[in-house]
């Protein structure tokens, strides 16, 4: 049994972390009333800067600040108004999940939070001179290392606010792919930023995973873009890879069976993460049939199906409607029962 089987349990269900609206406090009731064996800290970035996948993360980083440009998030000399709000505003999150998990099982329960991964946030930082992080090695590796100190100093207050919950890291990689065959576009539009070295993408991954898993906190990483890269992810020794599960082709199998053979566990996101709470959220035997489907073709036995796989939304659900994303939820509570009561 993998660390995070061991932290989440088995037929497992959790969301992505964006939640539709900017009320905290409902965000809070609505993922620790519906997901009660594995909760997550929502994100609200309707909000508006600093409550965005970049936003929030810049607010982590130790001893390294961003302030907002027309152009996106721009490394500065200092703590501004900009980093400020993104603090206060994940300290907000903390205070209504803090709230909603007092006085029942929560504390001794998996816990999700989130932030951008090392590659996406050099893609998406922008240096002074307002190219990306990306095209500069050692800024990389000043953000990586900022990254990792931060994120432990953050598990550490969400440990101190949920006394006894059991956190799991979610690196946010979407760009991770684009960064490793070079299609990083630079400020002008004009070229693309080179592709980076996977033995450095997975250097840098693995100094994040160490850090954390140092401290007993298992790591996924999340990408709803295509082609997400299994076997570098597996080496870096994540515990857990979330992909939007439409995406997947037959082509990928063999690198996905080897990620499972080798420990990996897969968040599977096969509920869409927007739409009408009646459409599509009827049949959660049906929502993962495809991954009933893939287990067959890899040939893994099904007793392993409930131990290896966590159901999720496909993506983040800042886009749904309040109704629509706690059915979601809800579903894919249901769909992980499924597994677990017919792996075949």
């Amino acid at each position: 049994m993998s660390l995070g089987t061991k932290v989440w349990g088995a037929a497992a269900a959790t969301g992505i972390g964006s939640m539709p609206g900017e009320d905290p406090r409902e965000a809070a009731r609505t993922v620790t009333g519906t997901l009660e064996a594995f909760p997550f800290l929502p994100e609200l970035p309707a909000r508006g800067p600093g409550a965005d996948m970049t936003g929030r993360t810049v607010g982590l980083l130790a001893e390294l600040y961003a302030h907002v440009e027309p152009s996106g998030w721009r490394i500065s000399d200092r703590p501004g108004r900009d980093t400020r709000r993104a603090r206060s505003w994940l300290s907000e999150d903390l205070d209504a999940l803090e709230e909603f998990t007092q006085g029942d099982a929560a504390g001794r329960r998996a816990l999700k939070v989130s932030a951008v991964g090392p590659w996406t946030l050099a893609a998406t930082l922008e240096r002074r001179n307002g190219e990306a992080v990306l095209g500069d090695a050692g800024a990389c590796r000043d953000v990586t290392a900022s990254l990792a100190e931060g994120l432990r100093a953050h598990l550490a207050d969400v440990r101190r606010r949920v006394p006894g919950a059991r956190p799991v890291l979610q690196l946010d990689e979407p760009m991770l792919t684009a960064v490793l065959l070079g299609r990083v576009p630079t400020a002008s539009g004009y070229r693309s930023h080179g592709a980076v070295d996977r033995a450095v993408a997975e250097g840098a991954l693995r100094e994040i995973v160490g850090a954390c898993e140092a401290d007993g906190v298992p790591v996924v990483v999340h990408s709803c873009a295509p082609r997400p890269p299994f076997a570098l992810l597996r080496r870096a020794g994540v515990t857990g890879v979330s992909f939007d599960a439409s995406l997947i082709t037959e082509g990928e199998d063999e690198a996905i069976g080897e990620a499972v053979e080798g420990g990996t566990v897969l968040f599977a996101g096969v509920v869409p993460g927007d739409g009408p709470p009646e459409g599509g959220l009827s049949d959660p035997a049906g929502s993962v049939s495809g991954v009933r489907s893939l287990w067959r073709r890899l040939g893994l036995s099904p007793a392993l199906l409930t131990e290896s796989v966590v159901v999720t939304p496909a993506c983040g659900m800042a886009g749904a409607s309040h109704a629509y994303a706690r059915a979601a939820l809800a579903h894919c509570v249901r769909a992980a029962r499924s597994l677990a009561d017919d792996p075949e």
